[in-house]
């Protein structure tokens, strides 16, 4: 009976023990979408790969009455940055005036808005332990 008991303490831990591991889950909520037209892509990213292509994990959504929500699951603990796009075209990309100005809205974590293309050391969180919620502003 004892072996029995062990055996089943032994279960539930390691069940609990996995569960633990799945990462941390980040909810970004963009409200400020000009229009509907097109779709919102958003990329978390390291400084490694921070303004210079793909993110670790990549995601779009369609807009409705100007919000979107995306979801960034099992992400490990560290340090990220977001950047967001409202892809009007749906062209998969930024388009840009004659001059290098963005003709698309975009947005990074933490809302800093400079002159020039958006700084990873402005844009960085960190994740921890527990699931977050931002909120992104173009």
């Amino acid at each position: 009976m004892k072996n029995l008991i062990l055996a089943f303490a032994l279960t539930l831990s390691t069940l609990f023990s996995f569960s633990q591991d799945e990462g941390i889950t980040i909810t970004v909520t963009i409200d400020n979408v000009k229009n509907d037209t097109g779709k919102v892509l958003m990329s978390l990213h390291t400084s490694e790969t921070f303004m210079k292509g793909k993110g670790i994990i990549d995601a779009e959504s369609e807009i409705k009455d100007g919000k979107v929500i995306i979801t960034f699951e099992n992400v490990t603990a560290g340090e990220y940055a977001i950047l967001a796009l409202h892809d009007e075209n749906s062209n998969q990309r930024m388009d840009f005036r004659e001059n290098g100005m963005p003709l698309e809205s975009f947005g990074t974590s933490n809302n800093v808005m400079a002159f020039g293309p958006p700084q990873y050391d402005d844009a960085k969180f960190k994740v921890e332990d527990k699931d977050l919620e931002l909120n992104i502003r173009f």
